[in-house]
């Protein structure tokens, strides 16, 4: 295990560059439009092993099957889904999303509608989208809209971890241009953070968000939805932490992928409206997204 930047460092860059050079013109996996699914549960960066280890908890997630993701970060895999090519599935998609890589690499025309929660639902304290405000959006999409297809894109279990947050991290980058620097996998990486203890606290988020995921399953119909993943985490597999780009090492381009279903029960009633109309245009300040959210209880 290559563990830290004053020891190995140049050795694991070196491994990570060549990795990276032979990455980048692969093809990794099978796209999610090759498969049956109405609604499509992203958690990013999950583990299937750790989605198997807290399924026992949570009735609708059954037999945690793996597959392949076309890419092993999320800039990766919204180019290689969404891509030209699979213009009329597309078109029939709506998708509600957390993730900041949006608004560089998706065409908001070319989707039935995309609702970029992370440009005005942003919780400055907490460093990311909390679970609750993309499922608000997703079930008033649902009801609003009645969309072909489906994506709910939930930004955890990536780091921040909202139950349980590690020392130092200083939450996503909310500009989509890079990541923060600090976060649990430099730690990691630099031997200051046990993997026991990042592992805990990304197993608390899982379980944060999968919480969430019931209340969506409550309150939209469909029979064919799908619990999957855009890419994985290392946890020191070939001496990498985190998701690098093009680095289809198997444990990171190694994805959930879990069939249930959900029934519209009428449990919840959405509170969370976008500032202007969809698509929203800019990115609002997050001080006043702030309060609004933790008074709505989004946290």
């Amino acid at each position: 295990m290559l563990a830290d930047d004053a020891g190995r460092g140049p050795l694991r860059q070196s491994v990570l560059r060549a990795i990276q050079t032979v990455g980048h013109r692969l093809d990794y996996g099978t796209s999610v439009y090759e498969r049956e699914w109405d609604l499509l549960i992203v958690l990013d960066g999950c583990r299937p092993d750790a989605l198997a280890t807290v399924a026992p908890s949570f009735a609708f997630v059954g037999e945690v099957d793996r597959v392949r993701s076309v890419g092993s970060c999320s800039s990766e895999w919204l180019t290689r889904t969404f891509d030209p090519e699979r213009v009329d599935a597309v078109a029939g998609t709506a998708m509600v999303t957390g993730n900041t890589w949006t608004d560089r690499y998706l065409d908001a025309d070319a989707f039935a509608a995309l609702d970029e929660v992370w440009k005005y639902a942003w919780d400055g304290g907490l460093g990311t989208v909390p679970a609750g405000a993309i499922t608000d959006r997703a079930v008033a999409l649902a009801r609003d809209r009645d969309p072909e297809r489906l994506v709910v894109h939930y930004m955890q279990p990536h780091h921040p971890f909202v139950p349980d947050p590690v020392a130092g991290d200083e939450g996503m980058a909310r500009t989509g241009a890079r990541s923060s620097d600090a976060n649990p996998w430099v730690a990691l990486r630099r031997g200051e953070v046990s993997v026991e203890r990042v592992r805990r606290a990304y197993e608390a988020n899982l379980r944060y968000v999968l919480e969430s995921v019931a209340v969506l399953l409550d309150n939209v119909s469909t029979d064919r939805a799908v619990i999957t993943a855009d890419h994985a985490n290392l946890f020191g597999e070939w001496g990498l932490y985190g998701h690098p780009m093009h680095t289809p090492v198997p444990a990171l381009v190694t994805v959930p992928w879990v069939e249930t279903d959900g029934r519209d029960r009428g449990t919840y009633e959405p509170t969370l409206s976008p500032p202007e109309p969809l698509p929203v245009g800019r990115v609002y300040g997050d001080g006043d997204a702030t309060d609004r959210l933790a008074a709505l209880g989004y946290r």
